[in-house]
């Protein structure tokens, strides 16, 4: 090192020819007081032969990418923070315009139209803020792109007038990529096709690329699934270094890897998971201790097999999730793994982590130890088959297990019991919130859209899982160690003020004033039983929580009610639940803080990306499922439903039809024979001259008056007869009954269930009948 460096250490560590630290390299900056050239930078940090001047250089474009450092047209290096420009990632919207998500969490900036003619939405890039829009947002005028984040699009592929062109199927991207007829490939127009941007958007000219892919027909079987992978640029295929690596574990646990680990084969575990998994992160086994109970829940332990600096950590690091489709799993780790050495199948040897933990006579947290084991599963029980055992108390399914295992598993329910009491003490938040599973026939077509139904056994897992991820937090915050927690913070002021506006005009209070509490919202939600607005109440308390994300910082889980709170329990599907792990068995080992693999900057910027993962996984799923349901609804055009008002715009009303769960939009202009004004605090539209309204949560009848597929949007209009809008004459398609008993087709889950993902509402956009026209392509 040639530079007094306080990060000396680090960077040897971390490169062969260590130069100076960002850190460093900045307080020169900042030092001289003015903008540095090269020559000169490299002069002040004692850098002279060519070995490290090439090392500087690349450390320069990487700050100039992370918005660091700016590169004047002088040919000089400034400090973004001496140059009051913000850095942050680019979110466009369908309608063109866009905003700038700043790094250092600074409200957005609004981004007109014509800002965003040189931007894709997730680029990156610099800006100033240019003064407030009429609405009173910062707006901003970008100064410089960054990095871009769009290097491919899909989408269907047009030839108008002799120009071709695809229309990206991501909404958020609204610029059209020019294709010179030599880049088309052999494309047919109307077809679903993969563009590589070549020539990224500038303020004067679209974006240009040539069709690499060519995934097929539009509404092709299956097709929808291939165009969300793309669409969101999911990881999907393994590497040949990936599989190579995968191929060198096997189907057994090693007897080596068995040593030095607390040996609970002897132990009766069980999983009880859905009918349908095939990937089984976690174990259970409870016994009676005194007055209270003892509970081993053991997880999967991936961050054994799965090492940070491994072709396989580096993919599950870039997945972050793994993404359940209706029909289809993408897995965050090679099938050999998630399904097979990690996954605590029956009856064979498992490696695990351990969190054993002892719990008092009313649901009290007692004590906890994590420890890292082996274990051999008893049983695979489903959700069915345990509430069949221990709720129902069938002879017949306890009959297939032995009485000691029953005994267990009866003390398993009388701990559920205890904690769900001690949940409602600590007034953790529960609402009734429908989920929906998709059932096809054998072409693949949906049969039917039926709600699932949480039994017993479903929550006596979830409260064990909460149990778990509460003392791994809360083992974590002891050290102060980096690692990732499961941050859901309360209200927003913003939000709580529109709150309680609303509440107010229904003669209801929330408590706790400025800081409510959980607790304030579950008294709320009880004081609601028997009203008839109930579900539009607890639909406006629900959006006015914000989203659970992953931190460092632990700042706990609002609707939990948990001071602590961090995903431990899912390392198959969720990294951050595998860097939990890694942070425990450092612990466990005896491992001292300040000599962990991570930092806590590098954990900061882990929780963004694995939050990134976490909606880029929902927004796929979300797609591939409104897909799957525009293509259901299109033999259904003109049948007349019953539905729910889910959401209330300027725009229009959002409509759910009952029993088959499918949302579409009544768009303003539909709603006849009055003019309506919105009303954003309560919710509602108001006719001007009949004073009918349309609010949250009402009932409403309507008819299905157009499908459009390529924009996943439903238009309803109001349900008439003779003539007259009515709430009469509704009917179910092909005049079936939705009951989930006489479903014969296969049950596929669009989503494998997360008892603590954040409460965000799906986004709504507006109907394709309001959507401007797009130009055609400039040339």
């Amino acid at each position: 090192m040639k530079f007094n460096d306080p990060h000396s250490q680090r960077e040897a560590e971390k490169y062969e020819n260590p130069i100076p630290s960002r850190e460093v390299i900045l307080s020169v900056l900042t030092e001289r007081g003015q903008p540095l050239d090269f020559v000169t930078l490299a002069d002040a940090l004692h850098l002279y032969d060519e070995r490290d001047t090439d090392a500087l250089k690349k450390r320069l474009r990487a700050m100039e990418r992370d918005g660091q450092l700016l590169y004047n047209r002088r040919r000089q290096y400034v400090p973004i923070e001496r140059t009051d420009l913000i850095a942050g990632r680019v979110i466009g919207h369908p309608d063109g315009f866009g905003f700038l998500k700043p790094d250092d969490g600074t409200p957005d900036l609004f981004l007109h139209a014509k800002q965003m003619h040189g931007l894709m939405h997730g680029d990156r890039a610099l800006c100033s803020v240019r003064g407030l829009d009429p609405k009173g947002r910062r707006e901003g005028a970008v100064v410089e792109v960054l990095e871009r984040g769009t290097t491919q699009v899909v989408g269907r592929y047009f030839i108008e007038g002799n120009i071709g062109f695809v229309t990206p199927d991501n909404s958020r991207i609204s610029q059209d990529i020019l294709i010179p007829a030599e880049a088309a490939g052999n494309a047919q127009p109307g077809q679903i096709v993969v563009a590589a941007i070549v020539e990224q958007p500038s303020k004067r000219a679209q974006p240009s690329g040539k069709i690499v892919e060519v995934l097929g027909d539009h509404m092709a079987p299956g097709m929808e699934i291939d165009v969300a992978i793309r669409s969101h640029q999911l990881p999907h295929d393994w590497s040949a270094e990936i599989r190579e690596e995968a191929d060198q574990f096997g189907y057994e646990v090693a007897e080596a890897d068995k040593l030095n680990r607390e040996d609970l084969r002897d132990t009766p575990f069980v999983t009880i998971d859905g009918e349908d998994a095939k990937d089984f992160d976690d174990a259970v086994y409870c016994e009676r201790d005194g007055n209270g109970w003892r509970l081993l829940v053991a997880i999967a332990d991936v961050s054994h097999y799965v090492k940070a600096d491994s072709a396989i950590g580096q993919e599950a690091t870039e997945r972050g999730t793994s993404v359940y489709f209706p029909g289809k799993v993408i897995p965050m780790l090679p099938e050999i793994l998630s399904n097979g050495l990690c996954s605590l199948n029956p009856h064979v040897d498992r490696l695990c982590m351990i969190c054993d933990i002892q719990i008092g006579a009313r649901g009290k947290l007692i004590s906890y130890q994590f420890v890292e084991g082996v274990m051999h599963s008893a049983a695979r029980l489903t959700y069915t088959e345990m509430a069949k055992i221990v709720v129902d108390r069938d002879m017949e399914a306890r009959r297939k297990h032995t009485p000691e295992l029953c005994e267990h598993l009866d003390d398993l329910y009388s701990l559920y019991k205890v904690l769900r009491k001690a949940r409602d003490r600590r007034g953790a938040i529960d609402f009734e919130t429908a989920e929906t599973r998709i059932v096809f026939d054998a072409e693949r077509k949906i049969e039917a859209i039926i709600p699932t139904e949480r039994n017993d056994a479903h929550k006596l897992i979830e409260e064990c899982m909460i149990l778990a991820n509460v003392c791994a937090a809360t083992y974590l915050s002891k050290y102060k160690i980096p690692a990732l927690h499961r941050a859901h913070k309360g209200p927003t002021p913003e939000k709580l003020a529109d709150l309680h506006q609303f509440l107010a005009s229904l003669a209801l209070t929330l408590d706790g004033g400025e800081n409510p509490t959980p607790n304030d919202y579950t008294k709320l939600l009880n004081s609601l039983e028997g009203r008839p607005d109930k579900h539009m109440i607890q639909t406006v308390l629900l959006r006015s929580m914000s989203q659970a994300v992953y931190s460092p910082e632990s700042d706990g889980h609002f609707g939990l009610a948990q001071t602590h709170y961090a995903h431990f329990t899912s390392p198959i599907r969720r990294y951050p639940d595998l860097l939990v792990h890694r942070a425990i068995r450092h612990l466990v080992r005896g491992g001292k803080v300040k000599d962990y693999q991570y930092t806590h900057k590098e954990m900061v910027a882990l929780g963004e990306h694995c939050s990134m993962t976490e909606r880029r996984a929902d927004d796929a799923t979300r797609d591939v499922t409104a897909w799957l349901k525009c293509e259901y609804m299109q033999e259904h055009i003109g049948e007349s439903f019953s539905g729910i008002i889910t959401g209330v715009t300027g725009f229009g009303l959002f409509v759910e039809l009952s029993d088959i769960y499918v949302e579409g939009l009544v768009h303003i202009t539909a709603l006849t024979s009055d003019y309506y004004h919105f009303d954003p605090a309560h919710h509602r539209l108001t006719g001007e001259n009949s004073g009918r309204i349309y609010r949250l949560g009402d009932t409403i009848h309507v008819t299905v008056a157009r499908v459009d597929l390529d924009e996943r949007k439903i238009d309803f209009v109001l349900a008439k007869v003779d003539g007259e809008a009515t709430a009469d004459r509704t009917k179910k398609p092909n005049g079936k009954s939705r009951k989930p008993a006489t479903s014969k087709g296969k049950v596929e889950h669009a989503s494998k269930t997360d008892p603590t993902a954040s409460q965000k509402p799906a986004s709504k956009k507006k109907p394709a009948s309001k959507k401007p026209r797009k130009k055609k392509p400039n040339v």
